[in-house]
């Protein structure tokens, strides 16, 4: 209020001292209340125009608001100069010198560690990535869309485990296929490592390792996109069905965790020790799905004759009535596959594979070492050997018999008192062509009867002819296995006791259209047209 009279007297002494209308002024005249402020500085040309700031006295009365700058004399900031120069440091110079490297340092080693990391997991993307791409480029190359063709054919998958006695094997097939049609195999992935899965019996966690190394080959090989619609199955063979129920189940077990944890479809029965009769079955399908036979109805067929290691099996499709009729209770069953019914004659014989034969053949028992370490001696092995032999984990101690009559006929005796009774006999075989494979197509070739790559063709007698002379000879050449005689005599007597002739040919082969010609394609086809079958059902 006392800030606001005194402007108010000065504006009228203002008033009061102006010239009066036409009087000229030749000198400014300061206002009256300018008088009483100490201006630094003098008055300008212009009335409203101060040259300098106003004095410390005049800053208390003006209005906060007033946007004046306070200046400092140079004689003031020499001052303030002065006294900064005084404040000492306390070392602040010295850790900026110190803080700004270590800070540089840390940061370096941040953006490293990052570079590391970060390259790591692009690196370990990039491979888990290529492990599906490698399939997917060689599927891609073949197909439009998903799961078809360029010509609109389907696509699709199946993985099979061979579970054998002597060694573990997988199947990577692809199929296209037509609706109306059979399927078509364009594609067959291969792969084998021994020893057989009954060798981990004892401690399954080892069997781990085997089985998730083909299963890498089964994702290098398949799309990634097909993983979760490709079945997986394991079907075990001989090696296992002769193990005992608790340890085979155990095996089967971790099989089917290490299968669980994989990315391909696995059902509840998607690990299983197979029965000799399904083992023949499913070979059987193979080679006439291969040859075509099964694509048309009424189509002549093949039959199947296979020597493994613990087990053999005979299969073909009867024409005659009379087979139907004497055939044993268990010797004939009905496939249905590609909506078509066939009964069949199949069976399988445990115990009579080749590695089994030759157990018996020498007088030991399958799973049990020789009584106190005794040695087995046969009249199938040379008279002046004498050796270690390994089977299903045991070594036996093993020699030949001393004997001055015909090597071969004393062996033929005792492998038909192997034989005798243990094997059904069937006229029509004479009639059917035959395909054999397995130990048959090895010693075959081991003898020069057929190409070791290629295969070819044999009659019946051809073993026996080979017997005799191995046999004779064994004394005098000594062959590099020392079972050939009696395996070749073994084979030569168990084709007879089938019933087939001495003349009857037979054809030996591996692999049919470059398709392995093993019961794993047709043990897939098989169980992929039983889960079609169940999902018609389910709809």
């Amino acid at each position: 209020m006392r800030r606001l009279a005194v402007v108010r007297e000065w504006s009228q002494q203002s008033r009061r001292s102006r010239p009066e209308s036409g009087e000229a002024s030749s000198v400014a005249r300061p206002l009256p209340w300018e008088q009483h402020l100490p201006w630094v500085g003098q008055r300008g040309p212009c009335r409203n125009q101060r040259i300098g700031q106003p004095s410390e006295e005049v800053w208390k009365y003006l209005p906060p608001t007033a946007s004046y700058k306070k200046e400092t004399t140079g004689v003031a900031q020499s001052s303030a100069d002065e006294e900064m120069r005084k404040i000492p440091n306390n070392g602040n110079l010295k850790m900026t010198k110190v803080a700004y490297p270590m800070g540089l340092f840390v940061c370096l080693f941040i953006y490293i560690a990052y570079i590391k990391w970060h390259w790591a997991s692009a690196t370990q993307a990039f491979f888990s990535i290529t492990e599906a791409a490698a399939g997917a480029r060689r599927g891609q190359q073949a197909q439009g869309p998903l799961g078809t063709t360029a010509h609109g054919h389907k696509v699709f998958y199946g993985i099979m485990f061979d579970a054998g006695s002597t060694g573990t094997r997988v199947h990577v097939f692809q199929f296209t296929w037509q609706p109306g049609e059979t399927p078509t195999l364009t594609h067959e992935t291969f792969k084998a490592l021994q020893p057989g899965l009954s060798a981990y019996a004892d401690d399954v966690e080892k069997s781990t390792p085997g089985i998730q190394e083909l299963l890498d080959v089964a994702k290098q090989d398949i799309p990634f996109d097909f993983w979760k619609a490709t079945p997986l199955v394991l079907k075990a063979t001989a090696g296992l069905r002769l193990l005992p129920g608790e340890k085979a189940q155990n095996l089967l077990q971790k099989v089917k965790e290490v299968f669980k944890a994989s990315p391909f479809l696995v059902g509840d029965d998607c690990v299983s020790i197979m029965n000799g009769t399904d083992e023949g079955i499913s070979a059987w399908i193979t080679v006439n799905f291969l040859i075509g036979s099964l694509k048309t109805a009424g189509s002549s067929s093949v039959g199947m004759l296979d020597l493994g290691g613990g087990s053999t099996q005979i299969t073909f499709l009867p024409r005659v009535q009379g087979t139907l009729q004497t055939s044993p209770p268990g010797y004939l069953t009905s496939l249905q596959i590609f909506n078509r019914t066939y009964k069949l004659y199949s069976y399988s014989y445990l115990g009579l594979g080749l590695m089994s034969a030759r157990l018996a053949i020498l007088g030991g028992v399958e799973g049990k070492p020789a009584e106190d370490g005794k040695e087995l001696v046969s009249p199938c092995l040379s008279p002046s050997f004498k050796g270690e032999w390994e089977h299903a984990e045991i070594t036996y101690r093993i020699s030949g018999q001393k004997a001055a009559v015909n090597l071969h006929q004393l062996c033929a005796s005792r492998v038909s008192e192997i034989l005798q009774n243990k094997v059904h006999r069937t006229e029509e075989v004479k009639d059917v062509d035959f395909y054999a494979f397995s130990y048959y197509y090895d010693l075959a070739a081991n003898v020069g009867f057929i190409d070791a790559e290629k295969g070819g063709s044999l009659v019946v007698g051809d073993f026996e002819i080979a017997a005799k002379y191995v046999c004779r000879t064994v004394e005098n050449q000594p062959q590099s296995n020392p079972f050939m005689c009696m395996d070749l005599t073994y084979i030569s007597l168990l084709l007879q006791n089938f019933g087939f002739p001495e003349n009857k040919v037979l054809k030996l082969t591996r692999k049919i259209d470059s398709v392995e010609t093993s019961w794993a394609l047709g043990a897939i086809f098989h169980y992929i047209d039983s889960l079609n079958r169940q999902k018609s059902w389910a709809t």
